[in-house]
């Protein structure tokens, strides 16, 4: 895909399949769906992708070898980023630095909807083990967030 991608409303585009958040099935995240922005432009370095999770939903736990670049375009959540939960509105950004736990929940009464940059070529995400889990639920504020 090359030149605009049109925005149909509700947070759609023109030409963008609505997909499932991940291919495989798993209890380690919740009502997430993702759009694939960029799709079909292989010269492009980066993919931009859309993530929407819905009222009491969560996206995965996990770490990565790569960086992310998060901007949050719709509702209100919080986030976890290493060992800090902070509250995320309309327009914030957050950066996700390599090798580091995040998850995205949709704490409020509508959708989390976020944008997310990264690179086109990059590993498979981490999922915690056991002794991550022990790490970050001896913080109270992150283990009353986490959900795996």
């Amino acid at each position: 895909m090359t030149g605009v991608v049109r925005h149909t409303g509700l947070y759609e585009w023109e030409g963008v399949r609505r997909l499932d958040y991940k291919s495989e099935a798993g209890t380690h995240f919740k009502q997430v769906t993702r759009q694939v922005l960029s799709e079909g432009s292989p010269d492009l370095f980066a993919e931009l992708r859309y993530f929407e999770v819905a009222p009491g939903g969560h996206s995965t736990l996990e770490r990565h070898d790569h960086v992310h670049l998060v901007l949050i375009g719709r509702g209100g959540g919080h986030c976890l980023v290493g060992d800090v939960v902070s509250a995320v509105n309309p327009l914030d950004a957050v950066i996700v630095p390599p090798l580091t736990w995040h998850q995205f929940r949709a704490t409020g009464t509508e959708p989390l909807g976020f944008f997310c940059v990264v690179a086109r070529e990059r590993d498979r995400p981490q999922l915690p083990g056991a002794r991550d889990i022990e790490a970050l639920s001896a913080d109270p504020a992150v283990k009353a967030f986490i959900r795996v």
